[in-house]
């Protein structure tokens, strides 16, 4: 099986790719090292490396002939909420702009490619007394949600009108290696090891469902291979927390006070819950393998063993600044 991986060198497409490569005869990773992209994050992992825009309209139906995939799987996105309130425009542009032109490139090729487009629970919007299924209608509440959104319903579209053979995933907040720096586990942990305070946005009370980026990249691989055709899974392993708990977790791996935690203003348009149902992927054989706990003393250990990845990323001051979407 021959693929095209776009956003490989992102945190979750480049944790997919070091877990799944062997599944693969042929890799190409199409990047265009953007901020949140590492080439260090598939050293040693054989592939060919294309640098490029998913919204290049002549690049994507090249790669499409040359290299004749038998799936896509789109991993490329602006994926930072208050990124997208600073900057909306951006988020339209990759994440909207950028799938279409996607899948007008399968639309005209000759060859059958499937496309796996990554989405995220947030595209439901706020899930407050309830757990969301596929069926339930989208409700996005940030720039970076409605674009995500807006690129399901291109998706749903081309496979109707078109027939293109494309399936969709919807996860749950990922963590564990490779996360880019300004995403709230791995900064705790770096600003808790230089002993600066925590930020926590209003009363830290806002409910995530947490799964190991590992057990994510399972589901896709299970929904690339068995998922129906025009279909949308949810991926959950079913471990809601809240983000005052998270940090609380982490600072009490790292032997750290929680003195450190400081609240700060929240940011625009926050969803205070989000739940969604895991029962349609556990129906094609799939089930998380990692324990929570485990997996964030992991995470942890990871970070701390590999500050050489991310020091250079935390130069720029608003990685790690306390309400990044001010900038």
């Amino acid at each position: 099986m021959r693929a095209i991986i776009t956003g490989g060198y992102g945190f979750i497409g480049s944790n997919f790719v070091r877990n799944h490569y062997k599944d693969f005869s042929h890799l190409v990773v199409l990047d265009n090292l953007s901020y949140g992209s590492n080439v260090k994050n598939l050293e040693g992992i054989p592939h060919t490396f294309i640098k490029g825009d998913i919204a290049d309209a002549e690049l994507v139906p090249r790669l499409i002939r040359e290299f004749e995939p038998d799936v896509i799987v789109n991993f490329a996105a602006e994926s930072h909420v208050d990124r997208s309130i600073s900057d909306p425009i951006t988020f339209l542009h990759s994440n909207v702009y950028g799938v279409v032109n996607i899948l007008e490139a399968i639309r005209k090729a000759k060859q059958n490619v499937r496309l796996v487009q990554i989405g995220t629970d947030e595209e439901y919007g706020d899930a407050l007394n309830r757990t969301f299924s596929e069926d339930d209608p989208l409700n996005p509440s940030s720039p970076y949600s409605a674009s995500k959104a807006s690129a399901t319903l291109f998706v749903k579209a081309y496979v109707r009108t078109y027939g293109i053979d494309a399936v969709i995933t919807r996860s749950s907040n990922n963590f564990g290696p490779y996360q880019f720096p300004e995403k709230l586990i791995p900064k705790t942990i770096i600003r808790a090891l230089k002993g600066l305070s925590i930020p926590i946005y209003g009363s830290g009370e806002q409910r995530r469902d947490w799964i190991f980026v590992e057990d994510n990249c399972s589901a896709i691989m299970t929904v690339l291979k068995k998922g129906k055709k025009g279909e949308i899974y949810n991926i959950s392993a079913k471990n809601e927390r809240t983000n005052i708990e998270i940090v609380s977790a982490i600072l009490k791996i790292m032997g750290k006070p929680e003195s450190l935690i400081v609240h700060v203003e929240d940011r625009p348009g926050h969803d205070f819950r989000y739940s969604i149902d895991n029962k349609k992927i556990m129906e094609l054989g799939w089930k998380p393998k990692w324990d929570f706990e485990k997996a964030l003393e992991y995470t942890v250990k990871w970070y701390l063993d590999n500050r050489s990845w991310w020091e250079e990323l935390i130069k720029d001051e608003k990685v790690l600044a306390e309400t990044p979407w001010k900038y």
